[in-house]
């Protein structure tokens, strides 16, 4: 365990936090409608919101989540919700490249005409055990980042579609303030088979615990790679827009579940934070904001908590050893040759 003290945390207590600026926010968008959007992890939490804004606005939503009964509620919620709205469910394992290939595959056949408008890769799992996925590759990174990569890679050519049909497509890495930790800019035993043999299972975010180090790593992967998908766009002069956001301190299931997996000892920090609503308006506006742009970066105003407003890209976020590292190396992992 940590060094510093601990809680209780639990659904319940995530629920607890009070929505501040949230609603108010929300009506400063306009409807979405005839926009497409496909989400991963949005059970709950964030992705939840986002997928309830998107319906709420008249777009039309396609939630990437592993079939489990965590799932088929958010659905029904939803589908209760917004029982006119057009809302589809495409099995999405983030810890099996096999199982994501297939995905993109279902995608690409849902979206073939008109193309996808808005990726959001959302999805993601925080301080977990020192493992390896079926495919041997540490569970947050595959889970966090590469198989965004993947995933993004087999569905790219829907975004040009829509790009080209409406001026514009977006897509979207959520990144964390993890992405400042302690741990070393990218290092590339974090993106091979070394799963399980990664340091091991300490648990303290403060006292540099192993599994915050890989989490810190995916997080700063997240930023970088929306940062390389940038500058490849632009050089290409694409339509397509890559953008990254933070939630700050939001109070999600991502806690939850970390705390299930014993991964975290300092539950006490979050309680500074906002509430998952409040941590989703980083993710909506970058999705949806009229004014946002390619290689834009919004995160809360106060960092951990506050409205979004668009934030300067640190040199480490951007650094082209960085950028390069983690293309080639996501590459390799994946087996593709990700051209924009």
């Amino acid at each position: 365990m940590g060094c510093c003290g601990s809680t209780i945390w639990n659904d319940d207590t995530a629920k607890a936090f009070k929505t501040v600026w949230y609603d108010d926010y929300e009506k400063t968008f306009g409807n979405a409608t005839n926009k497409v959007i496909a989400i991963t992890g949005c059970t709950t939490g964030t992705g939840y919101h986002l997928a309830k804004f998107a319906l709420r606005k008249e777009a039309s939503v396609i939630m990437l989540n592993r079939n489990s009964e965590r799932h088929d509620r958010a659905f029904k919620s939803l589908k209760e919700l917004f029982p006119n709205g057009t809302l589809t469910h495409i099995p999405c394992d983030l810890s099996s490249f096999e199982s994501v290939r297939n995905a993109a595959k279902e995608l690409r056949s849902l979206c073939e005409k008109n193309g996808l408008d808005i990726l959001a890769c959302n999805a993601g799992v925080m301080a977990f055990p020192d493992e390896a996925t079926i495919d041997g590759y540490d569970i947050q990174m595959q889970t966090n980042h590469l198989s965004h990569f993947l995933l993004l890679s087999e569905t790219f050519s829907l975004l040009e579609t829509a790009a080209n049909q409406n001026g514009e497509a977006r897509v979207i890495m959520h990144s964390s303030l993890a992405r400042q930790g302690g741990s070393p800019p990218l290092q590339e035993k974090y993106f091979g088979k070394n799963g399980g043999d990664l340091g091991g299972d300490g648990a303290s975010m403060f006292c540099g615990g192993a599994r915050w180090k890989r989490y810190h790593q995916t997080k700063l992967a997240n930023i970088i790679f929306a940062q390389a998908l940038h500058q490849r766009l632009r050089l290409k002069n694409s339509k397509v827009k890559s953008l990254v956001a933070a939630p700050g301190l939001a109070a999600t299931n991502l806690q939850v579940t970390t705390g299930e997996k014993k991964g975290m000892s300092e539950f006490w920090i979050v309680k500074y934070g906002q509430s998952a609503a409040d941590g989703t308006m980083p993710l909506i506006c970058c999705c949806f904001h009229p004014d946002a742009q390619c290689g834009d970066f919004y995160e809360p105003v106060k960092k951990a908590k506050g409205l979004p407003v668009k934030t300067i890209v640190k040199a480490k976020e951007k650094s082209e050893a960085g950028m390069k590292l983690l293309w080639e190396h996501s590459e390799k992992a994946c087996d593709v040759k990700f051209e924009v």
